[in-house]
């Protein structure tokens, strides 16, 4: 659950979300913007659950290690939230499936 409500286009989770991408940010510090809900973060990877084509929701994880995330970590998250994509599609009603 995020520590605050985070707006559209804003930090990392914004941003993934706004974009409809994964981000990964080595450094959080160097990040404009960055919205720490642990003083412990120092790396980051967002990526965006997808249902027909919008972002419904974001998977944040943070690390207490700078630089800690690679493409081999974002390819099984993705893996991952292709998934959580699908259940989500599930748990919809069909008279509001069309989102």
């Amino acid at each position: 659950m995020a520590c605050t409500r985070i707006g559209y286009g804003k930090g990392v989770c914004g941003l993934a979300w706004k974009e409809a991408r994964v981000i990964v940010v080595p450094d959080v510090e160097k990040f404009p913007g960055h919205i720490a809900c642990s003083a412990l973060s120092k790396s980051e990877i967002v990526l965006p659950i997808l249902f027909k084509d919008r972002v419904v929701m974001v998977l944040d994880v943070d690390s207490d290690v700078i630089n800690d995330f690679d493409e081999v970590d974002a390819q099984y998250l993705y893996k991952l939230v292709s998934l959580m994509s699908e259940l989500f599609a599930k748990s919809v009603p069909v008279e509001k499936n069309n989102f």
